[in-house]
Parts: C-alpha cells; sequence; structure tokens
C-alpha cells in the first residue's frame, strides 16, 4: 500500500475490504470546491468498508494511504456472507464500527473547537498508535489535506512543537521523541477516541474471536 494510494472514491461499490496491518488509511470528505479533511483513520485495529456489510453498499468518503505498508485484502461478499451468520464475526465488527463512529464524531467536535496545534497532536497520537513506533513518514501538505487547513498553519504547528523538543520533523519524516509532552499539549479529544476503542477492543477480545 503505497502512500498516496486511493482505496475507493465517494459512490463506489465495495468489491473489497482491505485490512491494514502496517499501513494507515485515511477517510476523507471532500467538497464541490476539492477542499477536504480527515473524518477517521484505520489502521491494525480495524478495517475499510464497512458499508459493505452495513447495508450501505456504497462509500460516502473517500479513502487514501496515508501511510505507507501492508494491508490484508479480502473479498467483499466474503465478508458479508460471514457477518450474516449473526456469530463472532458480526460481534466484533459491529463493536469496531461503533469504536469509527466515535472517532468520526470527536474528530468533528475536535476540528470545530480546537487550535490546529492541538488538532495537529492528536492526529500525530492516533497515527502512532495504528504503527507501534514513533516515526512516521508524511508531508506537511497531505497532513494540511487530513485536517482540513492551510499548510502554512500545519507548518507553525509542527515548528512550536520541534522547538519544544517534541517532536524531530525532517524533508517528510516526523520522529516523536517526547509522547507524554505530546499528550499533555493535545486537547481531550485523542483519550476520549483511545478510550472508547480500547473498551470495545480489547486485546483479550480480539484474540479470542
Amino acid at each position: 500500500m503505497r502512500l498516496g494510494d486511493v482505496l475507493y472514491e465517494p459512490g463506489a461499490g465495495f468489491s473489497h475490504v482491505w485490512f491494514p496491518a502496517t499501513c494507515i488509511v485515511s477517510l476523507l470528505h471532500s467538497l464541490k470546491d476539492g477542499a477536504s479533511a480527515e473524518i477517521a483513520m484505520v489502521g491494525n485495529e480495524g478495517l475499510t468498508g464497512i458499508a459493505s456489510f452495513m447495508g450501505g453498499e456504497t462509500a460516502s468518503h473517500r479513502a487514501i494511504v496515508c501511510s505507507a505498508g501492508y494491508a490484508y485484502r479480502l473479498i467483499g461478499r466474503r465478508l458479508t456472507e460471514e457477518f450474516l451468520r449473526n456469530g463472532q464475526m458480526q460481534f466484533l465488527l459491529l463493536r469496531y464500527t461503533q469504536a469509527l463512529i466515535t472517532q468520526m464524531a470527536q474528530t468533528a467536535v475536535c476540528n470545530r473547537y480546537h487550535t490546529v496545534g492541538q488538532r495537529l497532536c492528536r492526529w500525530l497520537l492516533l497515527s502512532l498508535d495504528r504503527l507501534g513506533g514513533n516515526k512516521l513518514t508524511m508531508t506537511q501538505e497531505l497532513i494540511a489535506d487530513m485536517l482540513g487547513v492551510r499548510r502554512e498553519g500545519v507548518n507553525e504547528a509542527a515548528h512550536k512543537l520541534q522547538t519544544l523538543g517534541v517532536i524531530r520533523y525532517r524533508r517528510g519524516r516526523i520522529r516523536v521523541l517526547d509522547r507524554d509532552r505530546l499528550e499533555q499539549l493535545c486537547c481531550e479529544c485523542y483519550a476520549v477516541v483511545k478510550k472508547e476503542t480500547d473498551r470495545l477492543l480489547p486485546t483479550s477480545l480480539c484474540a479470542r474471536i
């Protein structure tokens, strides 16, 4: 899964669903003038294409790879068939969908009320949770598209974090040096999403199913 690869566009049907393993997929809503903003991100905790088993059949948003890596791909019809068995897979997929809805709702609130700097901190923390490390390969232009802000705003926010010794940013590569400090600078939105995701999708539950 290469950086910038588009998995599907709004209105598209789902021939396949993707389970990110080492990559991150961003779900974006776009406007007629070309502007866009991220509504959620999907990593190794979930999958893209939930409409395939929720009955919607087509996408309402765009899905684009925002961090390169690997993913598993499954024929959408196969997942729907398993979902309709009313078994453990259905239970897990519904819990994941609830966690995703929480992330979407919190992202909307965050974009409305919090600063670019706080939103950048939230975005970095959510990304790190899905990569399992402290490094990201991401241009400021792409981050700006994810956050729905101007590139200059991201540049200013990233510069402040670098000055504080929280991150190191160079040529599209971000390394988080002080995660604790990053969490302190973030708004409450990250904690809300993480708490709900951990509650709905604990490691013990996923391993059991």
